[in-house]
């Protein structure tokens, strides 16, 4: 069973600013409660190292959809099912909200339990909290990548 996390944040920075850090994966430890480790693959693969609840697991995620200033999407290429999109939206020229969405599959008992129990729900907004925590007394992104990634065409669509 998919089960969907949705949350929004606040954060004192200009839009090019959040997306800019949001962007540098290899950080998100710093921030991401149970990231052990992020390698950038590739421009749109990521190599996660994460360890929740005891449990250590290794997976590659792979970027459907990026678009400077606006969408990060993702989706999980092996093992465990997760799929996501952050976007950035201007609130004024220095403030912007964060929106993560996240679709995840629990396994086992001890991850269906912490699901029922709202733990996913909230670690994302924990994260999201240290995210702007993190970015705002930084006041600067440590980098970015602001090259476009176009979402592969839907299998079965109309191109008529």
């Amino acid at each position: 069973m998919t089960t969907n996390v949705l949350h929004s944040i606040d954060v004192q920075v200009p839009v090019s600013t959040a997306y800019d850090q949001w962007t540098q994966f290899e950080s998100f430890p710093r921030f991401m409660e149970g990231v052990e480790r992020i390698d950038q693959v590739s421009d749109t693969r990521t190599h996660w190292v994460t360890k929740i609840a005891g449990v250590q697991r290794e997976f590659d995620a792979e970027i459907t959809e990026q678009h400077p200033d606006e969408r990060v999407a993702w989706t999980t290429v092996d093992g465990i099912h997760q799929a996501g999109a952050v976007t950035f939206h201007r609130i004024d020229d220095d403030t912007t909200r964060v929106t993560l969405q996240l679709d995840h599959d629990p396994q086992g008992f001890v991850e269906k339990a912490g699901d029922a129990l709202g733990i996913v729900q909230n670690r994302v907004k924990g994260d999201l909290k240290r995210f702007k925590d993190y970015i705002e007394n930084r006041g600067a992104a440590e980098g970015g990548w602001r090259e476009d990634v176009n979402r592969p065409p839907q299998t079965g669509e109309f191109n008529g």
